[in-house]
Formats: C-alpha cells, sequence, structure tokens
C-alpha cells in the first residue's frame, strides 16, 4: 500500500449535492477497493488560472489516502468520464 494525494476541480456550476456525490465516490472507490482515506481537504471555489472549457471558477478537493498502485488507473477513469471533474492530478507521496 503506498500513500497518495489527488487534487481533483470540479465544475463550480453543479450543485452542492452534485460536488459531495462525486467526493463520495471517489472516497468510497478507494475504500472499497481495500484502501483508506487518511483526509479529504475541501478549499472551495477558487478562480483558475486559465479558463477551462470557458469556466474561470472552480471547486477544488484535496484527498489524501493510502491504497494499491493498481487502483491509481480506475480513480483516473473514473474521473476522465465524469463531466463535473474538469481537472485531477494524482501524486505519490
Amino acid at each position: 500500500m503506498n500513500k497518495y494525494e489527488i487534487l481533483f476541480i470540479i465544475d463550480n456550476a453543479a450543485a452542492d449535492e452534485a460536488k459531495e456525490a462525486v467526493i463520495a465516490k471517489m472516497s468510497e472507490l478507494i475504500t472499497s477497493n481495500g484502501g483508506s482515506v487518511e483526509k479529504v481537504d475541501k478549499w472551495g471555489a477558487k478562480k483558475l488560472a486559465y479558463p477551462i472549457n470557458y469556466k474561470t471558477e472552480g471547486y477544488y478537493v484535496l484527498m489524501n489516502y493510502e491504497c494499491a498502485p493498481e487502483l491509481i488507473s480506475e480513480m483516473e477513469r473514473q474521473l476522465r468520464i465524469n463531466d463535473m471533474v474538469m481537472r485531477h492530478m494524482v501524486i505519490k507521496k
């Protein structure tokens, strides 16, 4: 098990329930595959450095977790197919 952190940006125009659903889905994906979520830090709405799909604000979420390396590709796949997630970045600690 390795320690990772993921930062993802959710479309700020989405409803609060939808934002929480994306965060809960990522947490559930980690825990259901034998990992553990150490911390979820919701930074909130921030101005983007440059427009992404003509949007200038995003909702930032930083998640620290521990999981098997094989899970990373599945997490990235889930984030790529979710229309509300604008960008994501996974870092191994």
